[in-house]
């Protein structure tokens, strides 16, 4: 059985085939609904294309690229002002500024493509990949020249499917780990988590719910979110520039976009002190599973007030009562996350550069623009 494939793709979600979504049930993130969010809000610095995958004329595979023009942002990150990250600048404007991702680079997990029961995977994965060299053309057409193509993210289950001819001189790495939140069937309620935590870190969690005494919550509907637009910019732009390195900004409209899309599965929660925003964060209902998405915060406020700690706890509050399985964190802030109980989910990626004089030194760029974080696992619950 050698089937063939071909592909086709598209620029628009009004071309895409009805039967889009019937491939998208594993997530969310391929789903039109959410292809849409892209389309109208996506950073300014990224142009999003979908690609089917046929036998014959069935659809049997799905997948969203990300083309990022580096050379549009201001900033790659501001917290290390150091030799490194001016290495990391050249580098990028140099060598890297076009960067063509098959994947989501605004999501931690696989949520590259979704394949249908009966597709042989790793014929798949070859026309994924010529689809890509097709996309590659097509911005140079552009006169944009792809300099680094990257897959990402997978576990190390799906990575194996990429052991075909076309990927053997890309180099396979690993980047910081997705933080995933596993919640234990018996929890019924955030009581039930609490009194599975050891000593120190219930002292932990007390500390931190005692802090945020005079912080009220509250859960906003779009008609708050637009109203608020101008500062839950502000607070998110502070916590994504001093970030360690960026590729992109979302636009001001995303969360009003993504609310009026998604509605009830889009959940945002403001932070007030006196009637004052001073921290947000978001959340997607995935199915069983909730993703963390973009938050924001007053840095000042967040450090006296433990307000990050308190966002994981009311994340993990809030999912343990409507039911859900687990919590994807996503990468950042690794110790803080492990320290309310996430594990480390290890993830892969293929990385080529176009011009073959550099690919061989892949390695050791993929050190700078992925620097790596030394962090210290902690385990929260009781032995």
């Amino acid at each position: 059985m050698n089937p063939v494939y071909s592909f086709k793709i598209y620029n628009s979600t009004i071309e895409l085939p009805e039967n889009w979504d019937d491939l998208a049930i594993s997530t969310i993130f391929l789903s039109k609904k959410y292809l849409q969010v892209l389309e109208k809000s996506s950073p300014d610095n990224m142009i999003c294309n979908f690609i089917g995958i046929f036998d014959n004329t069935t659809l049997v595979g799905i997948a969203i690229s990300q083309f990022l023009d580096l050379n549009t942002l201001e900033s790659f990150g501001e917290r290390d002002k150091c030799i490194k990250t001016a290495v990391r600048n050249i580098v990028f404007r140099n060598f890297g500024s076009h960067v063509l991702v098959i994947g989501n680079n605004m999501l931690t997990g696989q949520n590259s493509f979704a394949l249908s029961n009966t597709i042989v995977k790793k014929k798949a994965i070859q026309t994924l990949h010529a689809a890509a060299t097709e996309l590659k053309k097509i911005f140079k057409s552009k006169g944009f020249k792809i300099h680094i193509t990257t897959y990402k993210d997978f576990s190390e289950e799906e990575i194996i499917h990429f052991a075909v001819p076309e990927f053997k001189n890309d180099y396979q790495f690993s980047t910081q780990p997705n933080m995933v939140f596993s919640i234990n069937e018996n929890w019924k309620t955030e009581q039930d988590y609490i009194d599975s935590l050891s000593k120190k870190y219930r002292d932990q969690y007390k500390r931190a719910r005692k802090k945020a005494a005079d912080i009220e919550k509250r859960k906003l509907h779009l008609e708050d979110i637009i109203a608020l637009e101008d500062i839950i910019y502000d607070l998110y732009f502070h916590v994504a520039k001093n970030a360690p390195f960026n590729t992109f900004f979302l636009p001001k409209n995303h969360f009003r976009v993504f609310k009026e899309i998604f509605k009830d599965k889009f959940l945002f929660y403001g932070y007030f002190i006196d009637e004052k925003l001073i921290g947000f964060n978001t959340l997607i209902k995935n199915g069983e599973v909730m993703d963390t998405y973009f938050l924001g915060y007053d840095e000042s406020i967040q450090r006296e007030k433990m307000l990050y700690l308190n966002m994981l706890y009311d994340m993990i509050a809030y999912s343990i009562n409507k039911g859900f399985k687990e919590i994807v964190f996503a990468r950042t802030a690794l110790e803080i996350k492990s320290s309310v109980g996430a594990k480390p989910i290890k993830m892969y990626g293929i990385i080529a550069h176009s011009n073959e004089m550099v690919n061989p030194y892949m390695p050791k760029i993929f050190k700078y623009l992925e620097p790596e974080t030394i962090w210290q696992e902690r385990n929260p619950f009781k032995q």
